[in-house]
């Protein structure tokens, strides 16, 4: 694993590590002690990520999702605790963001109905659709999901400083920086603008330009258009996937609802 390791004194130091995963780089900064144990947690944290990529792609055709896409429609069929988790957190935050959190978006035939067409059983981990041509994307959450179980990771090693990054869109900032408090973040739409995160997580949702479209808007099935982006901060990684993807393809009226949950702690609307 590329790595630099930085001793700030007998008893601290500071790892930065770099690698691919879910078709992006991830970036993660570690407060620790000790070079190898260091790598030994970025190595796990790898390997989690790794794993919850073949569990919930979209696009690899040998993902847990991708066979769950192409055979469920024929009868209900067994599924992980993984991606059962997964699929009840979207699940539930449907309707608490009217509508504009939908992972069945890219299914044929798409209407505001289609996830009523997704029977998940979570008390048997099982899954039927009720009819073909639905598709379950996972995209607009599966890094923060990711985060979520790194944080995990870091809570059982002991690790209270960290942060840790997915494409810069998905960011996770845990305890402190080792010469300041809280840890200073840009914007992935706008590096000109920053904030100070503690404890917190920033996660971006956006087109980079008019040309560069990939979030679709659940009322009227279409790329949302403009170049710009919706950041936001939560105190959940997870939940920010959610939100920021919810309200970059929300009409303004829903925006505005949906922007005062509590659990969004700040939103920031970059036009590019």
């Amino acid at each position: 694993m590329p790595h630099l390791y930085k001793p700030l004194s007998d008893e601290q130091g500071v790892l930065y590590a770099w690698f691919p995963v879910m078709h992006t780089r991830a970036d993660l900064v570690l407060c620790v002690r000790g070079e190898t144990v260091a790598t030994d947690i970025v190595d796990e944290i790898a390997a989690e990520w790794k794993r919850l990529e073949q569990i919930g792609s979209f696009y690899d055709t040998g993902s847990e999702l991708y066979q769950v896409n192409h055979t469920t429609w024929q009868k209900p069929v067994s599924i992980s605790d993984d991606l059962c988790d997964m699929l009840t957190i979207c699940l539930r935050y449907h309707p608490r963001t009217e509508g504009c959190f939908d992972i069945t978006i890219q299914s044929d035939s798409y209407n505001r109905g289609t996830l009523a067409e997704v029977v998940l059983a979570s008390d048997t981990s099982t899954i039927f659709y009720k009819r073909p041509g639905i598709r379950i994307d996972l995209s607009g959450f599966l890094k923060g999901y990711a985060l979520e179980r790194a944080r995990e990771i870091l809570t059982r090693r002991k690790i209270e400083n960290a942060l840790l990054s997915m494409g810069n869109s998905s960011v996770l900032a845990m305890g402190n920086h080792p010469y300041g408090e809280g840890w200073k973040v840009a914007f992935a739409a706008d590096p000109s603008g920053s904030l100070q995160l503690y404890n917190q997580c920033l996660t971006t949702s956006g087109n980079e330009t008019d040309q560069r479209r990939h979030i679709i808007s659940p009322q009227i099935g279409e790329p949302v258009s403009g170049a710009r982006s919706i950041a936001v901060v939560t105190e959940n990684a997870a939940r920010g996937e959610i939100y920021s993807t919810a309200l970059f393809a929300a009409t303004p009226e829903q925006r505005e609802r949906i922007r005062r949950l509590p659990s969004i702690l700040e939103m920031h609307e970059i036009i590019l």
